[in-house]
């Protein structure tokens, strides 16, 4: 095999043959670093070569409705919450990648799953960042069976594939792929080009023997995988870890599954004996005060197939100095837009202001129908006027001030009666066509009619209380 120097996008993977300052692939700057790789010789099949193709080669088109459709074999982890998150249990020859800050509980959790996967199945537990003995004292700290797990610390991928030939295992766990090598190139662990190709190797390994390859995968700074982005495309399933190591709950999303629902979330709780599954997780991130305060209301969120209640909070404070904008669960440019759409068309500039934005819990939202929550939040804090611990509201803000409908409303409705929630603010367009018993619907179709209705209607009842 002839070597070759190549510079390789530590981004996407891209190969250019010079150095060049931007990836026209990925789009990112200074993301090339010069990397030596060994290429098999190319041989060209010149003789019988037609019109057609290559000599003796023949290729098999089929009508699509003539394909077999083959059902999907799936096995359960034995922890409901994973399985939800999978669409189900792992498929037979799946491979999933998951990723997630380091401590925030990777290991535990598949090795809660090893344990419970291998009571019915085989399983081998393959780690490279950790050793055989670091593996059996956290086993036996969370409580989990010794004796039907396999376990094998291994990074060279060559001899990972001879011992998955030989043991026939159901299940394999890699962790992780940062740590894996394979011979075929000569660069270090954990560089784009090794990672790359033995996720590559590994993968077709996992489709040809049906098996269940679940591989553990760090994560940059910003969040993302690293390694390249081709990574995420190979495998069926990524998965991200998301919560704070000094959070108690910890929550799992999917944002790409081939067998299963985009953006599922699951949720854990992390205790002593390992991370154990919240069944119920709609009412976990509301954590309130015995009254009502200011700048704080419940937004009925969606993640996934269920319905969550989340509590969001907000500070908005005059400052003498430039204002800041502190976010926590929240994309910071959506928050500016929302800002400058309530100073355009309800004439409330909180701009100059200072605003401190929390999601309670750690959550992350995503969707857009937080804004309707997180601008009557800011303007609860700005007026000092605490809004009803019984009301939510969701719904999403337009560049014309127009309140817009929401996917699945009449859930968040159901979910918020269901939670004893007296009051809910939704978009007109979701309106209920019948009145729901136990609690009162407004129906807004602007931002300033939702203002109105919202603080106009906490006035009275203040009066009436008074």
């Amino acid at each position: 095999m002839a070597k070759s120097t190549v510079y390789v996008c530590s981004d996407c993977g891209k190969e250019e043959d010079k150095w060049t300052g931007q990836c026209i692939q990925c789009g990112e700057y200074n993301s090339f670093s010069k990397t030596t790789v060994e290429r098999k010789a190319q041989h060209r099949a010149t003789a019988g070569l037609s019109h057609s193709g290559y000599a003796g080669q023949q290729h098999h088109i089929t009508k699509l409705n003539a394909v077999q459709l083959s059902q999907e074999i799936r096995c359960s982890t034995g922890i409901g919450e994973f399985d939800r998150v999978l669409g189900g249990g792992l498929v037979t020859g799946s491979v999933v990648l998951i990723g997630g800050d380091p401590g925030i509980g990777k290991s535990t959790l598949l090795l809660q799953t090893a344990t419970h996967i291998a009571e019915n199945q085989s399983v081998l537990y393959i780690t490279g960042e950790e050793s055989l003995s670091q593996v059996a004292m956290r086993a036996k700290r969370l409580g989990l069976p010794l004796d039907r797990l396999d376990v094998m610390a291994e990074t060279n991928v060559e001899r990972i594939c001879e011992t998955l030939m030989e043991q026939k295992s159901a299940v394999v766990i890699l962790d992780s792929i940062q740590t894996l090598y394979t011979e075929s190139i000569e660069s270090a662990s954990g560089s784009v080009a090794q990672i790359k190709e033995s996720a590559s190797i590994l993968t077709k390994l996992a489709k040809h023997s049906d098996i269940s390859l679940i591989v553990v995968c760090h994560v940059t700074k910003e969040g993302a995988l690293a390694g390249p982005k081709v990574l995420e495309h190979m495998v069926d399933c990524v998965l991200y870890f998301e919560g704070q190591t000094d959070l108690q709950y910890r929550m799992i999303r999917a944002v790409k599954n081939r067998f299963g629902v985009v953006n599922e979330l699951s949720v854990f709780d992390m205790t002593n004996q390992g991370l154990k599954e919240v069944i119920k997780p709609a009412m976990i991130f509301l954590d309130r005060y015995g009254e009502a305060v200011a700048g704080s209301i419940v937004m009925v969120g969606r993640n996934g197939v269920r319905p969550f209640l989340v509590e969001v909070q907000a500070l908005v404070s005059k400052t003498p100095n430039a204002p800041r904008q502190l976010i926590s669960g929240l994309e910071h440019n959506r928050l500016s837009l929302m800002l400058t759409i309530l100073k355009e068309h309800a004439k409330v500039d909180i701009l100059e202001h200072g605003v401190y934005l929390n999601i309670i819990g750690g959550l992350k939202i995503t969707e857009t129908a937080s804004d309707l929550a997180v601008l009557l939040a800011c303007v609860s804090s700005l007026k000092n006027q605490p809004l009803p611990h019984d009301m939510a509201v969701f719904g999403e803000v337009g560049l014309s001030g127009e309140i817009r409908s929401v996917p699945h409303a009449q859930e968040r409705i159901k979910e918020a009666q269901k939670n004893g929630f007296k009051t809910i603010v939704v978009p007109k367009v979701n309106q209920p066509k019948q009145s729901i018993d136990s609690i009162k619907v407004i129906a807004v179709e602007y931002l300033y009619q939702a203002l109105q209705a919202v603080f106009e209607q906490n006035s009275e009842e203040l009066r009436q209380v008074g």
